[in-house]
């Protein structure tokens, strides 16, 4: 395409240009289509899916203990149903995910003080999802075990003895839809207001404030390639502006794909302390078990921040749309709710009303499960109970697995992908342990400049279209990356996943980036020579 015809593409979302190259790189019959575009996860975790459909199995044998109607079944008895599920393990040892099945039990009866009958009930009956989600914002059973996950996995076990109430959502992009929404809903946000967002990042925070339903106005927050994608105090320092009233922010990132610095996020929590005290924050943590030690803003920060977690790069799990909201209990939001002018506390009293007999004094959280269906469907809301089983094993299964093979695995596969991809593409990578590994952002221009000269980089700047390398990788090699410009990263960088392909392919990822390159430069010579 020749630069008037890519120039259509530059104010598409990265995620459509990427249908755009797909489209184009897969239709070659003598090629092999390398998408390193979107981000999904090549691997899965089978064993806590193995548990779920031999829990699955049994849930269906509960429901026809006392019900003889052909093909039929019924709400299964609770009462016993932990010694049945014990028997039939011990019946069944070489059921897929048995012994895993068992200890999960084991784990909630022993380390979190679980009833048996009430425990495995609750996985039982939600296999089967033969009933609305009650409670509609998460299940006891399953919240208290996402809550022990979440300290572990995104507080480091530091954070302060509060708790966290949590909302089970489709994916974290349901939950960032609920989270925008009823802060808008509940008068913290008003269009036209200013709200920072961390740069680079994950382009639906970009697009959504620019939507007319919210018309928000951006203040960028940009982190500092030259410093491992950091943020400058220079730019933190911005929060203090008491009129912005929201932070948007992914930890680690996407694209950038680093964990704020502890020093950075004590800075925050001064400046909400000290300039900004009503600052809410808004953290998507989806990446935070690729980081050692990692530990999230909703843990320094506690009073002013939602966190949004998702299972889905992690255990592979995308297609199940399995997500959380975490907020505290004890959170700076309901205490802005309660600040409200009389006008606006009448009209989310008369909102809200119908569903609860002191709507005044309704969490926030528990607002936002309301708004998820428009209020007037409280009583539909929630994550379908077969999402919530599955999601309490996921969970279970990061918290019992003592040697952390499927975790470490993972991560030595990242790290050997993208030093596969760095030394193809002849660039140094030094080990940083705030890194995920699971994007690398590499600018062609600055490519361009180190490895040949800078005025081959301005001639580059001059007479092609950002877009024309990624275009390019696409329609001559059959390789689909994403341009880094839509996450709002430098405006010739790309963003490759490192988390789709073979080891191996991202070595022929590498060098088929090195040869567009090289025939950029061969156009080159050819032009001033």
């Amino acid at each position: 395409m020749d630069y008037k015809e890519l120039k259509k593409y530059m104010e598409l979302s990265p995620f459509e240009v990427q249908f755009e190259l797909t489209n184009i790189a897969g239709n070659f019959r003598d090629r092999t289509l390398l998408n390193a575009g979107r981000g999904n996860p090549n691997w899965i975790a089978t064993t806590p899916r193995e548990a779920f459909f031999t829990l699955g199995q049994l849930a269906v044998e509960e429901s026809k203990r006392h019900f003889n109607y052909p093909h039929g079944g019924a709400h299964p008895d609770i009462e016993g149903i932990a010694q049945r599920l014990h028997e039939y393990l011990l019946n069944n040892p070489d059921a897929p995910g048995a012994a895993f099945l068992r200890d999960s039990v084991k784990y909630g009866i022993e380390n979190l003080g679980f009833d048996p009958d009430p425990w495995v009930y609750e996985l039982v009956t939600g296999t089967i999802g033969d009933f609305y989600p009650e409670p509609d914002r998460m299940r006891p059973h399953a919240e208290e075990v996402l809550h022990t996950f979440l300290l572990k996995f995104l507080c480091n076990n530091k954070s302060n003895p509060c708790k966290y109430n949590l909302f089970a959502t489709e994916g974290g992009t349901g939950a960032i839809k609920y989270v925008f929404d009823s802060l808008m809903e509940n008068e913290l946000i008003h269009k036209g207001d200013k709200i920072a967002i961390g740069s680079p990042i994950f382009t639906p925070y970009l697009e959504i404030p620019r939507l007319g339903d919210y018309d928000l106005v951006e203040v960028e927050i940009k982190a500092d390639s030259e410093d491992n994608w950091q943020y400058p105090d220079s730019e933190i320092d911005k929060l203090k502006d008491p009129s912005i009233k929201a932070f948007f922010v992914v930890n680690p990132g996407n694209p950038q794909a680093r964990a704020i610095r502890d020093e950075t996020m004590e800075r925050i929590a001064d400046i909400v302390k000290n300039h900004n005290q009503d600052l809410i924050i808004l953290t998507d943590d989806v990446y935070a078990t690729f980081v050692e030690d990692f530990r999230s803003l909703m843990a320094v920060i506690p009073s002013n921040t939602i966190c949004v977690y998702s299972f889905s790069k992690h255990l592979g799990c995308t297609g199940w749309r399995l997500g959380v909201v975490a907020l505290n209990e004890d959170n700076k939001i309901d205490q802005m709710i309660a600040r409200l002018p009389e006008k606006e506390k009448k009209k989310l009293h008369q909102r809200y009303q119908s569903i609860n007999i002191d709507p005044d004094h309704m969490k926030f959280i528990d607002r936002m499960v309301a708004d998820s269906r428009s209020v007037a469907l409280n009583h539909t809301a929630g994550l379908s109970l077969p999402q919530q089983a599955q999601m309490t094993l996921f969970a279970l299964f990061f918290l019992m697995e003592k040697d952390a093979s499927y975790i470490q695995g993972t991560k030595r596969a990242l790290n050997h992908r993208i030093h596969m991809l760095y030394q193809s593409f002849g660039l140094p990578l030094e080990y940083d342990k705030s890194a995920t590994n699971y994007y690398a952002i590499i600018d062609i221009l600055e490519v361009a400049r180190e490895r040949y000269n800078p005025h081959f980089a301005e001639w580059m700047e001059k007479n092609y279209n950002p877009l024309s390398f990624v275009f390019a990788l696409a329609d001559m090699e059959s390789v689909v990356i994403l341009p880094g410009a839509g996450f709002e990263a430098p405006t010739w960088s790309v963003r490759v996943s490192l988390a789709n392909l073979m080891c191996k392919d991202y070595e022929k990822v590498g060098n088929k980036m090195s040869e567009i390159l090289e025939a950029s430069f061969d156009h080159y010579n050819a032009e001033v020579n």
